[in-house]
Parts: structure tokens; sequence; C-alpha cells
């Protein structure tokens, strides 16, 4: 940590080697790969094969504000990740690598949305100031502990060299205060034996055994202890009348607190600060069971039960069937879907938008899709073809695994899954930048609007409107040589109030500042300080991007399109989706 000056304010913040020199980020467009998509065509669901970095910014002109729920699972062990670095450069990659991500995942999270990132404590108390950084220290809400494992075989044999770890955590932050957190309740198979007072339409509070025996309901020798819900009458008996069984409890207003002390034995009612309706005796607040039985469940799909609040310490998740879930293995990192099903829970509704940026086997991905919400998934690995694809897959034709029975899951929707489109511009033999040969004319358009801030949506008669940024305000990529005479063309043809901005290789010197409403710019040459060009990788580990046979190979250089040509090409390729 250092105090750092900025403007004559003393700040105290986190440095590492590299911070303050993050890269320029190019803004690429996403191809659907259809070989890989699955399901529903019209589906929402999106799974990206590529730099998770990368991957972010392409999403951030579409998706900024909108995600409601994100949760990552990012390495926890940086030095697994890092073999070959010493420990001060390993750990400032980890943080530049998670800070950089932070920062994308902030903006696309909406203003109600929360941000979940599961870590242990190899790192989680650096990734919290990072958070603190970028989302406030006022918006950390808390951080939940998770019993991952259990004390026994190898990890008994070092008990004597370290306390033995048996915990993960997950830090949640809020983007703003309009966020909404869904309480959670877990079953509770043991009575509480705090309720102990039943109270008639009477007002008269009496011993809650008292009553069971005058009903019937049990025999003097029966125990009210933990094991009371064993029996189905006193459980029937007790769910019936949740809203005549009571404990006390010490939180109490003053003025209900000093009435209920002078009147003794006398039940008092009183308002709180919701103008809901409670009781007070001998000083005490009354407590109903009703508010003990709640929908409990994943969703809340179980019905009414006797429930426990949870709160910021899991231990009832099951790890130890983890490897089964989904029918990919994934050693020591899948995640429980029932884990993920309970954030989902917590901080989303059906139709949301989920994302993972770190995907891995797929479990969020999964969970999402049988939970109903709409997600994004982002993988760099192969397993993204080899794990998530498959598992996805199987969700789609009904997997029973993981929370399908929690919510009751049957089957349906789709995914589109695609990957992140080359650079845009490449070096040639001169060490000149040019533009990719690998773009089509479809690709460069979209590519250009993302550049500019512009919708990619080409008019489907009009083939110098490939996009707009409002009603009125569009743009057109060529690079053919732009003559006046196709100018003074695309002038004729606009509409009073309308602009455009064409992006060009070379145009004649004629056209500059022609008409007002006409805007020109050169490619690549608007682009060169714009962002970093040519590199594809961003990622912890080092990987080689697998080759795309999605990507059309073009016999002739886009150099050589010409107008016509690009109007007439728009479409044609039902091979490729451009996002």
């Amino acid at each position: 940590m250092t105090m750092s000056n900025k403007n004559n304010l003393q700040k105290l913040e986190l440095t590492w080697i590299g911070k303050g020199d993050e890269p320029k980020l190019e803004p690429r467009i996403l191809i659907e790969n259809p070989t890989y998509s699955y399901g529903d065509p019209t589906t929402e669901n999106i799974l990206i094969h590529g730099d998770n970095l990368l991957a972010l910014k392409a999403l951030e002109q579409d998706f900024g504000g909108k995600v409601k729920c994100i949760y990552i699972d990012p390495p926890y062990n940086t030095g697994n990740a890092f073999e070959y670095y010493d420990d001060g450069v390993e750990h400032s990659l980890w943080l530049n690598l998670m800070h950089q991500r932070i920062k994308i995942l902030y903006n696309l999270l909406s203003k109600d949305g929360a941000f979940c990132i599961h870590l242990d404590d190899q790192e989680i108390h650096y990734a919290k100031v990072i958070c603190d950084d970028i989302f406030g220290r006022d918006n950390f809400l808390n951080s939940l502990s998770i019993r991952d494992s259990h004390p026994s075989g190898l990890k008994l044999a070092s008990k004597e060299k370290t306390i033995i770890k048996t915990k993960s955590q997950i830090l949640l932050y809020r983007k703003t205060r309009e966020l909404r957190i869904r309480p959670i309740y877990q079953k509770r198979y043991n009575w509480d034996t705090h309720y102990n007072t039943f109270m008639g339409n009477d007002l008269k509070p009496k011993s809650l055994k008292s009553v069971l025996i005058e009903q019937k309901i049990i025999v003097n020798d029966f125990k009210i202890d933990e094991d009371a819900l064993k029996n189905k009458a006193f459980r029937e008996f007790c769910f019936n009348n949740r809203d005549k069984i009571f404990q006390s409890t010490k939180e109490l207003p003053d003025i209900p607190k000093n009435e209920s002390l002078i009147n003794r034995d006398v039940v008092v009612k009183y308002l709180d600060a919701n103008n809901i309706e409670n009781f007070a005796l001998n000083g005490r607040r009354l407590f109903p069971l009703l508010k003990s039985i709640q929908d409990v469940g994943i969703d809340g799909q179980i019905n009414e039960d006797f429930a426990k609040l949870l709160c910021d310490f899991w231990d009832d998740v099951d790890f130890n069937n983890t490897q089964n879930e989904g029918g990919v293995k994934f050693p020591a990192s899948k995640k429980p879907e029932f884990l993920v099903g309970r954030i989902l829970t917590m901080f989303s509704n059906k139709n949301d938008i989920v994302l993972d940026s770190f995907l891995g086997s797929g479990t969020t991905a999964a969970v999402a899709h049988k939970m109903k919400r709409k997600y994004i998934g982002i993988e760099l690995g192969d397993h993204a073809k080899t794990h998530c694809y498959p598992r996805l897959k199987e969700v789609i034709n009904g997997d029973q695994g993981g929370v399908s029975k929690d919510v009751n899951w049957q089957g349906g929707g789709g995914f589109k899954f695609y990957t992140l489109a080359p650079s845009l511009l490449k070096q040639d033999k001169f060490g000149n930048w040019v533009i990719s040969q690998e773009y089509n004319p479809d690709m460069l358009a979209a590519a250009m609007a993302k550049q500019e801030g512009f919708n990619y949506l080409p008019h489907e008669e009009k083939f110098w409107k490939q996009g707009n940024s409002s009603e009125n305000d569009f743009i057109f990529t060529t690079t053919q040589f732009l003559t006046v005479e196709t100018l003074d063309s695309i002038h004729d043809d606009m509409q009073e109030g309308e602009k455009i901005l064409i992006c060009c290789k070379a145009f004649q010197k004629e056209c500059k500042n022609k008409y007002p409403t006409i805007s020109l710019k050169k490619i690549p040459q608007m682009l060169l300080d714009r962002c970093e060009f040519g590199k594809d990788d961003y990622s912890l580990n080092i990987v080689n991007m697998p080759k795309d046979d999605t990507l059309l190979e073009e016999e002739e250089t886009i150099e050589e399109i010409s107008i016509q040509e690009l109007s007439d090409k728009k479409n044609t390729d039902d091979q490729q989706t451009l996002f």
C-alpha cells in the first residue's frame, strides 16, 4: 500500500508492477460458429471462446449496464499459474489480470446488479482492495465463507505444520444502492426450542407444551427438544399454528418496552417502523414462528417449510459429488451447481442476464440456463468446446444432474457459440499496419461500427446505411477509393437531418468538407493510436489460440472490392453472424 498525491489530495492505494500501464484494448467483433451453437436459434444466451479480457471489451458497448449478476471463479493459486516467475512478478501479474477485468465487469454491471468473486486466502485480501477501489468501499456487501472440504486424508498429515484449510470465500459487491437481495432460507431439520410460548385469540400466553398436552397432541413425557420435528403430530400442529407460537427476544423499542414492563404478564400490541403489528411480553418482543416458515431451495422452488435464514457462513454445500455434475471432468476446480444456484437466487430473477468470464467447465451457464436466466459465458481454453459445449447441450436436452430436480428442469432453450474475430489490423512485410485480409466486407463494416461506437445494423436497401448511433446518424465503411461522384450520390440519397460518417482507405481531395452532414475518415490511419492491434492473448496462461475454421478465406483482397460489390455482398454468408 502506498500514498499517492493527486490534485493535492492524498489517497491510500494498492500498487504493483505494471499498474497504470494497462493496454488499450481493441474492441473486437464476435463471430458465430454455428457448428457449436445448439438449440433455439432465437436464443439470447452466449458462449464465447476466446481471451476473456478481449471478450469483455467486445461486450462492453452492447451490454454496458445490463448484466444483473456476475459470478467469477478465477485462478486461486498464482504459484501454479506462474511457475517460471519469482513471487513479486507473479503477484503483480495476477493483480494486473484481475484489475483490468474487474474494471470492465464493473461497466457491464447494471445499477441494481451484484458482483461475486470466489477466491481463497491466497489473493482474496488483495482482491478486496482492488474491488474497493473500483466499486467503492461503501458498496462492499459482505464475504461469504464456504466450507468446501473436510479435514481428512492427506490434509491431516500436515496438521502439525499448518492450520488445515477447509474454506474458500466469495466477496460480494453492489454497483449502487439499488441492489435488492433476496433472502435465502435453509430447511430446518431440528426444532428451535426457543419457540415455547403459545398465544391464542385471547392474547393470554401459555406454555406450548401445556397446550399440546391439553389437545392430546403429545403426552406428558414428550420432550420438546431438537428432535421434536420428527414427531408428525407435533410438526403438523406447529406448522398449522405458526401465527400463535412465539419466542421472546430482547429487540424492542423503548415505548412498547416500558409499557410492557409496567403491565407484567400482559401481551402488549404495538406497530413497528413498517406499520406492522407486533407483540411484547414483560419487556421482550414476541417473535412468531410464522417468520421461520419460508419457501426454501433454489429460487424458492420448494414450498413452505420450517426454515432458518442463511447468513454469511455456508457449511451445507456438498462438494463431494461435484465431479459428477454436468457429465464433464474438471479436477479440483468445478463448483457445485447448488452453490451457483444460491448466488443466482440471491441476486437475480428470471430473464436477467448472468455473466461468468472464467467459465471453466460451464457450471454458471448450466445453472443460469436451468434457472431461466439469460447468460454470457467466456472461456479461453479448449474446454470451451470439450466441456462447456457438451455440458450445455445436455442441459438443453434435459440433464437431470445438479440443480435440475430442485428447479424442475425439463430441458429446452439454446445458446450461440461465438469466437473473437482476429485483430482488425496487422503488419505487412514492411512493418506497415494494414487491414487484415481475414476480414470480409461485413466483418469490416461491423468492426468499424464498433470502433466508432455505432450499432451495426445494415439497411435492407441503402448500402451506405451500415449502422447507426441515433435515428439520423449513420456509418458507412468501404475500402474503395471514394470519388466525388460517389459522395454526391450518397448525399442525394440522404434525407433532411441525416448525418453520416464514411470510413474509407482514400478519397479525392475534393470530397473533404464538401458536405457539412458527411464526415470522412481514413483507415487504417484513424485507428493506429486508438488501441493495441495484433495481440490475441491477455490470458493468465499463454495458450495458442486454435485456428477458427469459420472465418472466410477471401480469394480477393478487400482493397479490390467495389462499393457496389460491398452492397451486394451484404448478408450473403449464412455461416457467420456478426456481433
